[in-house]
């Protein structure tokens, strides 16, 4: 099977996130035909689909940049494809995004991707995170929606209302503006809890192991440094050492002359 190019190879953890992203922003999209026009579920999905979209830009925008060629990339590239999926209007291209992703990998080969994966384990999980969190807010948040927005004294009524109550649950800060008064709303929220504690400890071992790795790796690179002078002083100690053994010898043969 043919090899992927090195650039795809070195990223193949983050065309998995693309893919999952561009294949959530689809099904999203054929839940804004299902859901009634500008009900509470379809407000939900829609700004979910701005986060989404804010994504797309982002990889439109680092894709254009560190392009080789950038006219390539706006042509055979899908480069205007890409822009033109990043218009709420168009989303619909964004099963390009997936058709190219899905080609990527399998031009890389099973094996290929899989030792890939365990090399960018700490990337991945990175990636990982951002989306379970994006996909557990907004399915819970449908969930919570359900069950509280037609409850008698609820007070989650509104998609913004369900994204606001996960967010500040998912990170335990729980101001409390916010509550499910319905048993199958408590449910969700345990989910939603025991989901959001999990991926926002996750991500906070991502931070410490990525700081911990740089104060590592600037001790790496002062020491090299370090060892780089010293070994430079050592030769220049020998050079000095070798003519004056030099100098020494020519006097000695001076004066016998």
């Amino acid at each position: 099977m043919a090899e992927a190019p090195p650039d795809e190879q070195r990223n193949i953890i983050y065309e998995f996130f693309i893919l999952a992203v561009s294949i959530l922003s689809v099904i999203n999209l054929a839940l804004l035909f299902a859901f009634p026009f500008r009900s509470q579920y379809w407000w939900l999905v829609a700004q979910v689909d701005i986060a989404l979209t804010i994504i797309f830009v982002t990889d439109f925008g680092l894709r254009f940049h560190s392009a080789d060629s950038k006219r390539r990339y706006m042509g055979r590239g899908g480069g205007t494809l890409d822009l033109l999926a990043c218009t709420p209007a168009l989303r619909i291209l964004r099963i390009f995004r997936i058709i190219r992703a899905w080609r990527r990998l399998r031009a890389l080969g099973g094996p290929a991707v899989l030792r890939e994966v365990r090399g960018q384990l700490a990337s991945g999980t990175l990636y990982l995170v951002i989306f379970l969190g994006i996909l557990t807010l907004e399915s819970i948040g449908l969930l919570e929606l359900y069950f509280e927005m037609d409850a008698p004294g609820a007070n989650i009524t509104t998609g913004g209302d369900a994204l606001w109550w996960g967010y500040v649950t998912a990170t335990t800060v729980g101001y409390g503006d916010y509550y499910p008064v319905t048993t199958g709303g408590r449910i969700s929220g345990v989910i939603m809890l025991t989901v959001g504690v999990a991926l926002f400890a996750t991500f906070s071992g991502f931070l410490a192991n990525l700081f911990l790795r740089t104060r590592a790796s600037k001790a790496e690179r002062a020491d090299a440094e370090t060892k780089a002078a010293l070994d430079e002083l050592d030769r220049l100690l020998a050079e000095q050492q070798a003519a004056t053994a030099a100098l020494r010898a020519r006097l000695v043969e001076l004066d016998q002359a």
